[in-house]
Order: structure tokens, then sequence, then C-alpha cells
């Protein structure tokens, strides 16, 4: 039979653990769902994957990092895309190659070549340029007015581990 003591001591862990996890959710790692096949294939629909709500409070983004953030005017969504242009680069797509200040990106990761010329595009001031992996289905960057350019303010963490499902647990290949 249990006592007052180990009741007690059974609520007062409870409550420590609920503090930790509040803790860890809000400052350290969160869960999030891929929904969509833009980021194919590298990371596929249903993927369970952590991400990094820390390493952003102290370095911005890098080229190639996969972030999670919330799009333009959609608080209630988030998208997770790669890190394509940085603060102060040009940004500009033409047959199928992405370029940055005239220089073409080396992007082994896609799914398959791009259709379509776009930009140029400039990246502000505490911003980046994000795309999908699987640019030919993916609302980004491109999009004006619906996701643009990124500001860091409104990013989430970098993705790092796919925890789910097991047979697909890997760290996230940012390059």
């Amino acid at each position: 039979m249990l006592d007052r003591g180990d009741i007690k001591e059974f609520f007062q862990s409870l409550l420590i653990a609920g503090i930790l996890a509040i803790f860890i959710i809000t400052f350290v790692a969160q869960s999030f769902i891929v929904d969509g096949k833009s980021m194919y294939p590298t990371l596929n629909h249903g993927e369970r994957l952590f991400v990094n709500k820390f390493i952003y409070r102290f370095r911005p983004p890098e080229r190639f990092e996969i972030i999670i953030f919330t799009p333009n005017g959609q608080p209630d969504s988030k998208f997770i895309k790669r890190v394509i242009g940085l603060p102060g680069e040009t940004v500009f797509i033409k047959d199928g190659i992405t370029y940055i200040d005239g220089q073409p990106l080396k992007e082994e990761y896609l799914y398959e070549k791009m259709l379509g010329d776009y930009g140029p595009y400039l990246v502000g001031e505490d911003e980046v340029f994000v795309m999908g992996d699987n640019r030919n289905d993916s609302a980004d960057s491109r999009i004006r007015s619906y996701v643009g350019n990124v500001k860091y303010r409104s990013i989430s963490g970098k993705a790092f581990w796919v925890y789910w499902p097991l047979n697909r647990m890997r760290l996230i290949d940012h390059n």
C-alpha cells in the first residue's frame, strides 16, 4: 500500500518530468512530421524527425542545412526546406541549374532536374532563400507571395535525426 510519502514523491517526479519536457521542447529539441514530398529523396512523407532548436541561437543557418520554419503570413504552418541562398547573395535558376552570385551550385541531392527559370532573387539581411529537394513539387522561396525569403526569426531549428520509421532511422545529411 502507498503511503503519503510515496504519493508525494510520485507527484514531485511527475512535476519535474513535465517541467523538463516543456524546457526541452521550448529550447532544445522538438519532433516534426514530414508532410508531403517536397524534400524527397532526402526526406519522405510521414517520416518523423527531431529538430535542433538551439543551434541558431549561436550562429546563423548555413547553406545546405535543412530547416523548419514558419512561412510568411501562415503562423499555424511549419515547412521544411533546404537553405540555398544566404544574406546578400543573388539566387537565380536557369535551365535547371541554381546559381549563387553567378556561380553554379553543385546539388547532388536533387530528385530530378528542375523545370523553369526563376529569379533573380536577392536575399536580404537576416534571411535565407530555401528550396525543397524535389524542386518540381515544392512550395518554397521561389513563390514570393506564399513563402518568399525566410527571416531568421521564423526559423524553428535545424532538422538532424529521423527517428521513425525505425527501418529508416538516420542522422540527416545536410550536404
